[in-house]
């Protein structure tokens, strides 16, 4: 099936297919990376780190095991239409997040450049990502960029 031109601008979230959902994902796999959280109610912080899922490939951005990946990792959670306002931790660049704050996609996004290249040639994933399972201290890895919890 050809992913009509545009579609995420006359689209709304809850009006695309499965293909144009997956088509929004750029594969730079910042929601695969864990992340912190300090303090409680409005103090709270998340925190971004450079510790990826054991099914990341750190240098693709992509899942070792698409597929499979809620049956190998307890935690990875599929993101849908119904459940997006509970990821209020996606990262700023994230398209699902983007289409949802009704802001527009990057140009570095491979739906308007044309090229999965572009994401990486933006410098928009993580560098020097870890897997969890080579991790002993968290706080090592906990990325400069830290924002509030939304709603919180």
């Amino acid at each position: 099936m050809k992913l009509e031109t545009k579609f995420w601008e006359t689209k709304s979230l809850l009006e695309m297919n499965d293909e144009e959902w997956e088509a929004l994902c750029d594969g730079c796999g910042k929601c695969c990376y864990r992340k912190f959280i300090e303090g409680r109610g409005k103090q709270q912080k998340l925190y971004f780190t450079r510790i990826a899922c054991n099914l990341l490939d750190v240098e693709s951005g992509k899942c070792g095991n698409y597929r499979d990946r809620f049956k190998l990792e307890t935690d990875c959670t599929k993101l849908t239409s119904k459940n997006l306002p509970d990821f209020s931790w996606l990262p700023t660049t994230c398209a699902y997040r983007l289409l949802y704050e009704n802001k527009p996609l990057f140009d570095w996004h491979p739906l308007i450049s044309g090229t999965p290249d572009s994401v990486k040639n933006a410098d928009i994933p993580i560098k020097n990502g870890i897997h969890e399972r080579d991790v002993i201290d968290w706080f090592e890895f906990i990325i400069d960029e830290e924002m509030p919890l939304k709603g919180k």
